[in-house]
């Protein structure tokens, strides 16, 4: 199967064949959609066959133990291996998505401390800091310092690496409860031009200036040293 969104993550149409389609979910040849993962909600889309008819894709998953993309559509209909079937991917939603995960690497600059889990939606996200105990955050400078990386327009790009020259720079994995798969010969890099350089698997946008203008929505504690930030787009 070949993943689209790493190749392109603005494509928003692709032709391709059905592999298979169960009560697991709907395997294609090739697909546009981004399966749950690293925090980051899969993708939904419409499937259209030759007659015009259509299935809703309501969410995408990988398979834990086969690493296929499975999509769940809705309704009871099932389609046979090598329907010609058009992708077309609920684009509004994706990328919003991709404003939010980009958002959340400037984050991690601005707030210099290990991440120790994070999540988005369409129209927020979060990241939560282990901070020294009795540290404190200030929303208003976090916001500015967030807004102002934003207009800055800084250059958003994949590079990739290896695991085991992943190993020998460990500065560059901020996430502490997840460790990427160093055993990989290649390990996904993005890195937003001259502020940051991280390990991620998730789709993003091209340039910092696309994410828009953004909001603290609350910072709250979540233990000692625990510190919840969650982030909003402003439209």
């Amino acid at each position: 199967m070949s993943e689209q969104f790493y190749k392109d993550a603005y494509q928003t149409r692709l032709a391709t064949r059905v592999l298979r389609h169960d009560d697991a979910g709907l395997a294609l040849e090739d697909t546009l959609c981004y399966p749950l993962g690293g925090g980051q909600p899969g993708d939904s889309a419409t499937l259209t066959l030759a007659d015009g008819s259509a299935l809703r894709i309501a969410d995408t998953r990988r398979d834990r133990e086969t690493r296929v993309i499975l999509h769940q559509t809705d309704g009871d209909a099932r389609l046979a291996p090598g329907t010609e079937v058009t992708l077309e991917l609920d684009w509004a939603r994706r990328h919003r998505h991709m404003r939010v995960h980009t958002c959340l690497h400037l984050l991690s600059v601005v707030i210099k401390a290990g991440v120790t889990g994070g999540n988005l939606t369409a129209e927020s996200g979060r990241l939560d800091f282990d901070l020294p105990e009795g540290m404190e955050l200030d929303k208003e400078s976090i916001e500015a310092e967030l807004n102002r990386l934003i207009e800055a327009d800084l250059a958003v790009a994949v590079k990739m690496t290896s695991g085991e020259a992943l190993k020998a720079q460990p500065e560059l994995i901020k996430t502490m409860s997840v460790t990427p798969p160093l055993h990989l010969p290649e390990i996904r890099l993005i890195e937003v031009e001259g502020v940051d350089l991280q390990p991620c698997g998730g789709t993003h946008v091209a340039r910092t200036g696309e994410i828009g203008r953004v909001r603290i929505k609350k910072i709250e504690s979540k233990g000692a040293r625990n510190k919840r930030v969650v982030v909003e787009l402003a439209d």
